[in-house]
């Protein structure tokens, strides 16, 4: 069993786990330091510099960085950490792309949380502002945009793809004010190794990594994709009868809430106005509208024409084990072979 210890936040004594940082036992007790970088899923860096606090009346130190201790007071606000704070956000959001009403993160942006904190003054802003050349905005992923302007090299994509993906398709390039996110040789994602999962566009805390064509879904259903074998949990949302976004599910134990560019993506062949909703069977060498009845009776008149070796059975991941059981049960039984096999990708 994990050792809890004893500590003062801002005055207020909080209990926590033995090795958990000190800005995670606060998000824990809703205590909020304004952090950037830091993300649960993946190892603290404090490149930031915005989630410093004192402790036991010391210097200032990075929060997501200090293991929590017993007994220790921390505290989160002061004329010093303040100072530091303002100034690191003021020069972030200073050349910043502002057009926040079509950002996709406008309703879940970690660089707004932070300025309405640190309460960010407009005219020091125009006084800090340079004058940058805005960099091209790389849409050549299918499914989601990379715009540089809106980005803060926080480093939570280079992480997410190195640590979780462990594919490494994003990095540090170029030095001092010239570094920007970039794939190897700053090609555009399509030509990188890339596997478009999406996991580095969710963990973004703001706009740079976003999903094209994004709406935010007026509820969520619960489910499990259907892709393969794997049976990753997943948020579906909705708006009306539409399925417009897809979110892993961080309890479900097969996934823990990650996804694959399928689950994440391919959700659109559910609206598609291709899909057929009722059986068709071809008469006169046209198809025709027939119930589920008439199909059923016809599949059963053709299975009875082809037992033996000239029938075969392909199961499916996308059924469940008790399906897949009573395929082969009727391929061996019923048809009278043990031609059967099952493709865990189909």
């Amino acid at each position: 069993m994990t050792e809890e210890i004893n500590l003062t936040i801002d005055g207020i004594p909080i209990t926590t786990r033995a090795g958990t940082s000190v800005l995670d036992a606060a998000l824990e007790n809703a205590i909020y330091i304004p952090h950037l970088c830091h993300h649960p899923d993946l190892k603290p860096v404090g490149a930031c510099r915005l989630c410093g606090v004192e402790i036991d009346g010391g210097r200032m130190t990075m929060s997501c960085l200090e293991p929590a201790r017993a007994g220790i007071e921390v505290v989160t606000e002061s004329p010093e950490i303040a100072l530091v704070r303002r100034t690191a956000v003021e020069l972030l959001i200073a050349n910043h792309d502002m057009d926040c009403l079509a950002c996709a993160a406008a309703t879940d942006c970690e660089l707004l949380r932070l300025s309405a904190h640190v309460s960010v003054q407009s005219e020091r802003l125009e006084r800090l502002k340079g004058l940058t050349e805005l960099k091209p905005v790389d849409n050549s992923n299918p499914f989601f945009s990379f715009d540089p302007n809106k980005c803060v090299l926080c480093t939570i994509c280079v992480r997410t793809c190195e640590e979780i993906q462990g594919v490494r398709a994003l990095a540090l390039i170029n030095r001092g004010y010239e570094t920007v996110i970039g794939t190897f040789g700053n090609k555009p994602f399509i030509e990188s190794v890339c596997e478009s999962c999406g996991e580095c566009v969710v963990r973004c805390p703001v706009g740079a990594l976003a999903p094209k064509r994004f709406q935010k879904p007026a509820r969520e259903v619960q489910t499990t994709c259907t892709y393969c074998g794997v049976g990753c949990g997943l948020y579906l949302g909705v708006i009306g009868d539409r399925i417009v976004s897809a979110r892993g599910d961080r309890e479900r134990p097969s996934n823990h809430g990650q996804l694959c560019v399928k689950g994440r993506y391919g959700f659109k062949f559910i609206n598609h106005p291709g899909r057929l909703t009722t059986p068709l069977i071809k008469r006169n060498g046209e198809f025709e509208e027939a119930t589920w009845e008439e199909a059923l009776d016809l599949v059963a008149e053709k299975f009875s024409q082809h037992k033996g070796d000239s029938f075969a059975a392909l199961a499916s991941a996308k059924c469940t084990n008790e399906e897949n059981y009573l395929i082969q049960k009727l391929t061996r039984a019923a048809m009278g072979t043990n031609t059967v096999d099952h493709c865990a990708r189909l």
